[in-house]
């Protein structure tokens, strides 16, 4: 579908399938809505279930800005109007926690009812030493080659850098979508949490690395109405490592028998 966002006319690539309540499911960074069958399928039963390709990714067009969190979590206001939706369910993984906890936070409206966060983002990781270290070697390296004489002399050094001590998110992505990524990515909720009113629910991989239980542990004391699910060694996609469970929990905690 076609929808208008900002001044972008995006071809908008999405599942739209049930009837009754409407979920929407937001994925991760990199990813796309058809990798989340196995959470999409258990809840058509009773509900209608509605996943975009967000901005940039899967067959959705790339915006012609960078976004922020607030852009993204915009997008999904606009898409659900067009829809006709004004009330909804979310569930997040990753980057589309990270946007639900914006949409749960701000005023966008519609009205949110019960929320799910799968190994969100949107809580600070403390940086490992070695981390921290590449990270002051990359300034330090930058500083060098963004000095005028070395740019000019050298002028695909800096993109060279970025790919070196990116990630491989960062590295494959196109220069729109590392924007949008270094926009994003500080994003910290952890002093708005009081103002999500709506029951959530939490799971997470046990051995997550890209946001550790740590994360949970900070959702959990923060929002008022609020459950943790762990997933026993499972890493940052632990609805694919554990599918059964994961379904099982999800139709508990939407009533579906």
């Amino acid at each position: 579908m076609l929808l208008e966002y900002k001044g972008d006319k995006l071809d908008v690539n999405l599942i739209d399938e049930g009837q009754g309540e409407a979920i929407v499911l937001l994925h991760g960074w990199g990813a796309r809505a058809d990798l989340y069958r196995t959470v999409i399928n258990p809840l058509l039963s009773d509900y209608r279930v509605v996943a975009p390709d967000l901005p940039g990714f899967g067959k959705t067009s790339e915006p012609s800005f960078a976004y922020s969190i607030e852009d993204y979590a915009g997008f999904v206001a606009a898409l659900l109007k067009e829809l006709g939706i004004s009330k909804v369910h979310l569930i997040g993984h990753s980057h589309g926690g990270r946007t639900a906890l914006e949409l749960a936070t701000g005023d966008y409206g519609f009205d949110i009812e019960k929320m799910v966060l799968l190994d969100s983002a949107g809580i600070p990781v403390k940086k490992k030493l070695s981390k921290r270290i590449r990270i002051r070697t990359y300034k330090m390296l930058k500083g060098i080659v963004t000095f005028a004489p070395v740019k000019k002399a050298f002028p695909s050094a800096l993109d060279r850098l970025k790919k070196k001590f990116g990630s491989a998110d960062y590295a494959a992505a196109s220069d729109i979508m590392r924007q949008s990524m270094v926009k994003v990515l500080p994003c910290d909720y952890t002093d708005k949490l009081s103002l999500i009113k709506n029951s959530t629910l939490l799971i997470w991989g046990e051995n997550d690395n890209d946001t550790p239980i740590s994360c949970a542990k900070v959702l959990e004391k923060g929002i008022r109405d609020c459950g943790l699910v762990t997933i026993p060694k499972a890493g940052h996609f632990s609805f694919v490592e554990a599918p059964a469970l994961t379904s099982n929990v999800l139709k508990s905690f939407f009533n579906i028998k």
